[in-house]
């Protein structure tokens, strides 16, 4: 296969415009991901503090 400038061109810019995407996606799926998990500490850390709380005005009462 034998490919002129123009096809070596296309090729070029058609690689780079994958490259760029893939990156793009892998970004999005990254921050994404980062950002459930964000959210799932918070929760576990909101639980933790409620069940203190709990066991602190049990503690006061008895």
């Amino acid at each position: 296969m034998d490919f002129g400038p123009i096809g070596l061109f296309v090729l070029v810019v058609t690689s780079a415009a994958s490259f760029l995407l893939a990156r793009w996606l892998s970004k999005r799926r990254r921050d994404s991901k980062r950002e459930r998990e964000r959210r799932s500490e918070e929760a576990s850390q909101s639980r933790q503090v409620r069940r203190a709380r709990e066991r602190e005005r049990r503690g006061g009462r008895n």
